[in-house]
């Protein structure tokens, strides 16, 4: 479909492009601290990945920039997974190719399939670290190192050496941020409110609250990344989660856009977009990013539709900072704790917490487990055992389902034989007896039903003297359950069970003739219609 870029669409794009980098200003900076990299750093992730992402990208109204999570995570690669900001950055660049490979590998949407329950445990888990974090610059401490358990543990200090007039900053902050009037918000966006409120608190009434301090200023320098062998290679995993946790992150706000717009975005682009932008962010020593759920549905509610909202929002901010130094520098840390307290409760996913007396047990289980490993442990742990107890639920809720399509039912001579041979004396006394059974395996059958399927119908096939499998309705099987098949053979020969096998065609045909499970089973036992397969059962009886 051709794109007409209308002046309506050039003048939303216009607003949107601005009001966005208006949020985006206090965001980045709040961001760049917390990650402890420095508000500058925030700033230029916010400049980096709002660009390319936006011109590279395939939602057109999306804003990126840093996040939340992203942030969190370059906190934990920064204290935890690298010695130097060289290393930390390398990180960030092998994050990016990761994201751009995963949108060449066209596996983008795969990246959505995450279950909501690990979504739900990390992103809340992120807003609680958030939150925890924030406490001691709120009470006038400096932030301290090793996650949020360091800084429950710094509580009593920070008690004890109350700044009063940094609580009374942040509290007016977050005061601001969380009553700002609906009707002023089209204006001036509660962030920035936020911000400005704080700030001149501090410079008007209480100025003895640390503040940022020196911010350079100006385009910034590249950034070698190191190539070391040794780092490169520890460099894999948490850059890998980095990856994952940014097109999560990004394509979940997509989503958000998709529904806001009703238009449809491009995953695999996408990716390619965010992994650029991060790969330019890691060169120059800037926050990595993903797509922003708060930048981007300020950007769709001023009128921003295309990519031009992005790439202008991504200007804006660079002609601020080019200039904007020394003003930065009076911003005090309490006013950006007070912010990111707000941003850290956005971030809880309240919509699925507020449910969880309603949430199915293993949903449950699965979002806690991701929530607690998330906050106490780190992240890397945490996305990966959210994903293995996601698919362990998964698993035994697909068990179930797969063994109930799976029909073992004895068929009686006097009805299945009838008309495909002639019955003698000896066979009429013998009427009513079952000596054949039809397995039917309908629908799909993976890992998930195979420890079960061998026991639940094994009994079935010792009991009769031959066995039709019937694969006329089976539409996948994956190797797990087609070695369940073997053993199913395997068990028929060892009780001289004749087997028939009927209706195997397509994708079970192909996973069963690869791993060789039908070789024991002779070529005139295969058949393809229930007609066939009474003829071939009747000869083996009669032999």
């Amino acid at each position: 479909m051709r794109f007409t870029y209308s002046p309506q669409l050039l003048r939303g794009d216009f607003f949107g492009g601005i009001t966005a980098a208006v949020v985006g200003l206090p965001v980045g900076l709040a961001f760049g601290e917390t990650s402890g990299l420095g508000a500058i750093a925030g700033i230029y992730g916010a400049i980096a990945v709002g660009f390319f992402a936006a011109v590279f990208g395939g939602t057109r109204s999306q804003i990126s920039g840093p996040t939340g999570p992203m942030a969190v995570a370059m906190a934990v690669i920064v204290t935890t997974h690298a010695e130097t900001l060289a290393e930390a950055f390398t990180i960030v660049i092998m994050a990016g190719l990761i994201q751009i490979a995963l949108g060449v590998a066209r596996i983008g949407r795969f990246v959505a399939y995450t279950p909501y329950s690990v979504i739900s445990g990390f992103m809340t888990g992120i807003g609680a670290i958030i939150i925890l974090l924030q406490t001691l610059p709120f009470l006038g401490a400096p932030v301290v190192e090793g996650g949020p358990m360091e800084a429950i543990r710094a509580w009593p200090d920070a008690i004890g050496g109350l700044n009063g007039s940094a609580l009374v900053i942040a509290v007016v902050t977050l005061a601001v941020g969380v009553g700002w009037p609906a009707q002023l918000r089209k204006y001036l966006p509660p962030t920035l409110a936020a911000l400005i409120a704080g700030t001149a608190v501090s410079l008007l009434w209480l100025g003895d609250t640390p503040v940022i301090g020196e911010v350079p200023t100006g385009l910034p320098e590249l950034m070698a990344p190191d190539l070391a062998p040794d780092v490169l290679v520890r460099s894999v995993e948490p850059a890998l989660v980095l990856a994952l946790l940014g097109s999560i992150d990004s394509l979940l706000t997509s989503l958000v856009a998709d529904s806001m717009t009703r238009t449809q975005h491009n995953p695999n682009r996408e990716l390619v977009g965010q992994g650029i932008g991060n790969t330019v962010a890691g060169l120059i020593g800037a926050l990595p990013g993903a797509g922003a759920t708060m930048g981007t549905v300020v950007n769709i509610r001023a009128g921003g539709r295309t990519q031009v909202s992005g790439a202008l929002r991504a200007g804006i901010l660079l002609a601020l900072v080019l200039g904007l130094g020394t003003y930065v520098e009076s911003i005090p840390h309490a006013a950006l704790a007070g912010i990111l307290m707000k941003v850290g409760w956005d971030i809880i996913d309240w919509r699925f917490v507020t449910r969880l007396h309603k949430v199915q047990r293993e949903h449950l289980i699965v979002m806690l487990i991701t929530f607690a490993l998330t906050v106490f442990l780190d992240l890397v742990t945490a996305v990966a055992i959210g994903l293995i107890a996601a698919g362990m639920a998964s698993a035994r809720r697909l068990e179930r389902l797969q063994l109930d399509s799976v029909v073992s039912v004895p068929l009686l001579d006097q009805s299945f034989l009838a008309g495909a041979a002639e019955a003698d004396e000896e066979d009429a006394a013998d009427a009513f007896v079952a000596r054949v059974g039809m397995v039917a395996l309908r629908g799909t059958f993976t890992v998930a039903s195979s420890s079960s399927l061998i026991s639940t119908i094994g009994v079935d096939i010792r009991d009769h003297e031959v066995v039709i499998l019937d694969f006329t309705e089976t539409d996948y099987i994956d190797d797990s359950a087609a070695l369940v098949v073997e053993q199913m053979i395997d068990i028929a020969i060892a009780e001289d069970t004749e087997c028939i096998v009927m209706g195997l065609s397509g994708s079970p045909a192909s996973s069963l003739q690869a791993l060789n499970v039908l070789d024991r089973v002779p070529a005139e036992n295969f058949v393809v219609t229930l007609d066939e397969a009474r003829e071939t059962a009747a000869r083996m009886l009669h032999a």
